[in-house]
């Protein structure tokens, strides 16, 4: 797992998600009408225009330095995942974006971004949509140069430091903080907020959306307090077989939700820069959780893990507290988190939770 996990930023970038994973849709667009400015049409629109662009230049500390950016962009280009959500929840259209290759719909995006576009008069297909372009071998950097973008957004991204040299040939580039894939939502909505000149909306951005979370995660007691792993099992290969880390989106979502990272997993992360461990099959059985969550293709590999004679002595799939999906959008929503993926996805996330967590003996 580990050689076909960090041999490159594409390869990285799809296993990141291979092995990861209408009221909810109502919430985003809540959410983002309170919170984005949109086409400035009126009179205090314009003024917080005026107000945003007094911020510039900006300064943004990032793992491979300092990017500082000019004045208030106007066109906009992001790579990786989350960073256009944010963008898009702020009320900036990018004129250029990555397809949603790995858990996207037929147009290449995702129905939170579908909905907040459409919210913005941006829908694709429509002429003021973002162009997209496939990142499916990595960063697309001919086509992000033919759009002439003034900034290019990588807050939560894997960039390596020859990316980030390329890309900022065409544009100042924002990129990770520090870990790859390790930024929080908050923190990439933080940057990117401050970026595009933003930074009052990105933070009501921020507590709204955490607001929601929290709500909504009352509804299900259960869940708190429980603790949990979140890896990947592959009946088919069991070279596969681990973890995510303290570093990734997913366990960081759960634990804002009430729940506890097992302590084999906070071990495993101890000292680790990754968002995945690999982890013996022969050794799953040490993976003690009261919940095991992993990402999988369909009910009949659910059905294959629960059933193999190694990862099914994983203790919460042979207890029954197992939560195995195959919905790749709710994968994608949860593992690569921004505050529009959020809302949409806790409708069904929380629910499977919960019923794991009545399953807990």
């Amino acid at each position: 797992m580990a050689s076909s996990l960090f041999t490159g930023p594409s390869t990285t970038r799809r296993t990141l998600l291979r092995s990861a994973g209408a009221s909810a849709i109502l919430a985003a667009a809540v959410t983002l009408s309170a919170c984005s400015t949109g086409p400035a049409t009126s009179t205090s629109d314009a003024s917080a225009s005026t107000s945003s662009s007094a911020q510039f230049p900006v300064t943004i500390d990032h793992v491979f330095g300092k990017t500082t950016i000019e004045k208030q962009p106007t066109r906009v280009a992001t790579v990786s995942w989350v960073n256009d959500d944010v963008a898009i929840a702020l009320g900036v259209v990018p004129v250029g974006v990555p397809k949603n290759e790995w858990g996207g719909n037929d147009k290449g995006s995702t129905p939170w971004k579908d909905a907040a576009l459409e919210e913005l008069g941006a829908g694709f297909g429509t002429d003021k949509a973002p162009v997209q372009y496939s990142e499916a071998d990595g960063i697309n950097f001919t086509e992000i140069a033919k759009l002439t973008p003034d900034v290019i957004l990588a807050a939560y991204s894997g960039l390596t430091e020859e990316d980030y040299k390329k890309l900022s040939e065409i544009a100042p580039v924002v990129a990770h903080p520090e870990l790859a894939y390790g930024t929080s939502w908050q923190d990439a909505t933080t940057i990117v907020g401050k970026a595009l000149g933003k930074d009052a909306e990105a933070a009501k951005l921020v507590s709204d959306t955490e607001a929601t979370v929290k709500e909504e995660a009352a509804k299900y007691p259960q869940i708190k307090d429980k603790t949990f792993i979140y890896g990947y099992a592959l009946p088919s290969d069991r070279t596969q077989t681990g973890i995510y880390t303290a570093n990734d989106n997913r366990p960081k979502f759960l634990s804002s939700i009430g729940m506890k990272l097992a302590p084999v997993a906070e071990q495993a992360s101890a000292g680790s820069k990754e968002f995945f461990v690999p982890w013996s099959a022969e050794k799953v059985n040490e993976l003690d959780s009261d919940i095991f969550l992993s990402s999988v293709e369909d009910a009949s590999e659910a059905d294959a893990i629960k059933k193999d004679p190694l990862l099914g002595q994983i203790p919460a799939v042979k207890s029954g507290a197992f939560v195995a999906d195959a919905n790749k959008s709710l994968v994608l929503a949860i593992s690569a988190s921004s505050p529009l993926s959020l809302p949409w996805a806790l409708d069904t996330f929380l629910p499977e939770l919960a019923t794991a967590a009545d399953a807990v003996k």
